[in-house]
């Protein structure tokens, strides 16, 4: 597939990093890193929890919940933006094109910073409303709106720096990628605990160290791209438009397919709530250590992203195959691995967070039961990551989607209608099932389409 916009000078001196050696390495290598910055994020994540959980106040931790339900649609939405941007600038490096790669990825930095400025501008006034329709109630949403308002305006930099780690990815600078969220990770690890405790800020230093955090984050990525690579240099009005258009393209389906994630989550969360703030604290303890715990599949989705993308550029399409086959191997052998040590410490996380009643028992069910059906939620990332660097970013959209409404929202009413609290947690895993076989079935469906369009065989 050729690149969608034309470079207004001929300058071709770059080289893909991913088009040459073994796919299953670079796959590897580029989920590590990936990985080693996304579970310091996670696991502190996990500890803002556990700070606040010892507080011992139960609508403490629940506002808590509520308040990254609702925060994690902002997060999609900076996801979905970094995919466009990995994904152009990827293909441009893959074809070549130096001149390209550098105003595509200066084009991308704008333009999320201009969206995530609005979108979070049309927020703060709907927070309380917002909270509300989640299930929050009395206390519990007082004190979730007040978390939101305090961390909402720093959104923007959550975005950017999404963005700029997708860029050093592109180029294959999975290292430098992972310093921008082990810095992160490394400001809330040492701010938490000195602004929940030592000040005694309670919820509310939580959300200044998150805050801090993120100015940690963009300026470490900065630093890589603008320093390191040299990535950014200003676009001319012909790629600026023409960048715009592409991003768009990309951007708009994949941000669509990120939104779907929350609106399912946002399903489980209001499932739960007639339950108590003790299932809801379950859901949250929940909710924080599905990404600690698999971040190894949320980094594998991001790492093959640029070695798609590269692939693409120079038209090497049995290395996208091996690309997409190694994926998947890797993740089965990591859900398997990681299945049983959830299963095995699901009493050990029980006591870590203090869970009680429903809440304990959301945690237990979900650690020795449901946690295995991350093997077709893996799958299904994988798809979706080859869907929006492939040109068929709709197919991604499609099936998130479907497996964020279809795949939950009636599983997990008939399953709280059946079985309780431990009813919508088994409804969560069970709906995924379909979804994540079709993915893949599609996936090399379109492989060999776009094999057999661009060089008329399939090899």
């Amino acid at each position: 597939m050729a690149n969608p916009i034309t470079p207004q000078s001929p300058t071709i001196n770059m080289t893909g990093k991913f088009v040459t050696g073994s796919t299953m390495r670079h796959v590897v290598n580029m989920t590590a890193t990936g990985s080693v910055g996304l579970i310091a994020i996670f696991v502190v994540d996990v500890l803002n929890l556990l700070y606040i959980s010892r507080l011992g106040v139960a609508e403490l931790a629940a506002a808590i919940g509520y308040a990254s339900t609702l925060l994690f649609f902002h997060t999609s939405i900076g996801i979905g933006l970094s995919i466009a941007t990995g994904a152009m600038v990827s293909r441009a490096i893959g074809s070549g094109d130096t001149l390209l790669s550098k105003q595509l990825a200066a084009s991308s930095l704008v333009l999320i910073a201009i969206i995530s400025v609005c979108l979070a501008l049309l927020t703060y006034p709907l927070l309380d409303w917002l909270l509300q329709a989640l299930g929050a109630l009395g206390d519990t949403a007082i004190l979730a709106g007040r978390f939101c308002r305090i961390v909402l305006p720093s959104i923007p930099l959550l975005a950017l720096g999404m963005g700029l780690s997708a860029l050093l990815r592109s180029v294959g600078d999975g290292k430098r990628a992972m310093y921008v969220t082990l810095g992160a990770a490394a400001a809330t690890a040492i701010l938490d605990p000195l602004f929940i405790f030592g000040f005694g800020w309670g919820l509310d230093g939580a959300a200044y160290a998150n805050i801090c955090a993120r100015v940690v984050l963009a300026g470490v990525g900065f630093y890589g791209v603008i320093r390191v690579h040299r990535l950014l240099i200003k676009p001319s009005q012909q790629v600026l438009l023409a960048g715009a258009k592409s991003f768009a393209s990309i951007g708009i389906p994949a941000i669509l397919t990120n939104i779907a994630t929350p609106v399912g989550n946002a399903a489980v969360t209001a499932a739960i709530a007639k339950y108590g703030d003790q299932a809801v604290a379950g859901w949250a303890v929940v909710s924080r250590l599905i990404p600690m715990a698999f971040a190894g599949l949320f980094a594998l989705s991001g790492a093959i992203g640029p070695i798609l993308g590269q692939n693409l550029g120079a038209q090497r399409y049995d290395r996208l195959r091996s690309t997409m086959r190694d994926s998947l191997k890797l993740t089965l052998i990591y859900v398997l691995i990681v299945w049983f040590l959830l299963a095995v410490c699901s009493q050990l996380i029980v006591n870590a967070f203090d869970a009680k009643g429903l809440g304990a028992d959301v945690i237990m069910f979900f650690c020795v039961f449901v946690a295995g059906s991350f093997l077709f939620n893996g799958s299904l990332f994988v798809a979706n990551a080859a869907f929006n660097n492939l040109g068929y970013p709709l197919y991604s959209t499609l099936l998130n989607w479907g497996r964020s409404t279809l795949g939950v929202i009636p599983f997990v009413w008939f399953g709280s209608l059946w079985f309780g609290a431990r009813g919508v947690i088994a409804g969560y895993g069970l709906g995924v099932i379909f979804f994540g076989g079709a993915s893949v079935w599609l996936c090399f469906r379109v492989l060999e389409k776009l094999e057999i369009k661009n060089t008329g065989v399939l090899k």
